[in-house]
C-alpha cells in the first residue's frame, strides 16, 4: 500500500535517501510535464515550487544538511518525450559520493531517552561527529589500537579502533555502557 502523501503527488517522479555526516536526508522531486511544474522536497519540507516552466530539462542546485554540500538535480531528455533524473553530490553522481563516503566513514544510530543520535568517525582525521556536530573525545593510545571516550546522552560511549584479525584493515566498534552498537548499514 503506498503512502497517502505520495497517492497525493502523482506528479512525483524521483526520491533519493542521501546518506550525510548529519543523518540520512530525502530528496523528492516532482515534475508535471504537462503542467510544467517543478517540485523539490527536502526531508519532506517543500523548499522549491515553480509552476509554468516551460523549458522542462535542466538543473536546480541546491545544499544539503549541516554540511551543506552541494546538489544538482538534473532533468535530462531521453526519446520519446521521456526524462531521466540524476542527483549529483558534491560534483559526483550519488552512487560515487556514497561509495567514496563508505570508504571514509563509519557510522552508527541509536535512540536514547526518544532521542535518535547518528555518530559518525571520519577515518582519515579520527573526527566523531553526533547529529552532524563535531565532539571533542577523550583519546587514549595503546598497542592494540585507539580508544576515544565520549559522553552521549549521559552514556559513556567509547568507540575503538584495532587491527583486523583478517587483513581488512582497522576495525572500528562503537559501545555505549559496555555494550557494543551496530554500524549503520548505509555505510558498510
Amino acid at each position: 500500500m503506498q503512502d497517502k502523501a505520495v497517492q497525493n503527488r502523482p506528479d512525483l517522479v524521483a526520491y533519493w535517501s542521501v546518506p550525510l555526516l548529519d543523518g540520512t536526508h530525502s530528496v523528492e522531486f516532482e515534475h508535471g510535464i504537462t503542467t510544467g511544474k517543478r517540485v523539490l522536497r527536502i526531508n519532506g519540507k517543500e523548499v522549491l515550487r515553480k509552476e509554468w516552466m516551460f523549458k522542462l530539462v535542466g538543473d536546480i542546485k541546491f545544499t544539503l544538511g549541516k554540511q551543506e554540500a552541494k546538489c544538482e538535480l538534473r532533468v535530462d531528455p531521453i526519446p520519446y518525450f521521456c526524462f531521466c533524473y540524476s542527483l549529483y553530490i558534491d560534483g559526483k553522481p550519488l552512487e560515487k559520493f556514497v561509495e567514496k563516503q563508505n570508504r571514509n566513514v563509519q557510522a552508527w544510530n541509536i535512540v536514547e531517552q526518544g532521542i535518535r543520535y547518528r555518530i559518525v568517525l571520519e577515518k582519515q582525521l579520527l573526527e566523531i561527529r553526533i547529529n552532524g556536530e563535531k565532539i571533542e573525545p577523550e583519546i587514549n593510545f595503546a598497542g592494540s589500537g585507539t580508544q576515544m571516550k565520549f559522553i552521549i546522552s549521559g552514556l559513556e560511549a567509547i568507540l575503538s579502533s584495532t587491527i583486523d584479525n583478517n587483513n581488512k584493515g582497522i576495525a572500528y566498534n562503537l559501545f555505549i555502557n559496555n555494550t557494543v552498537i551496530e554500524n549503520d548499514n548505509n555505510t558498510e
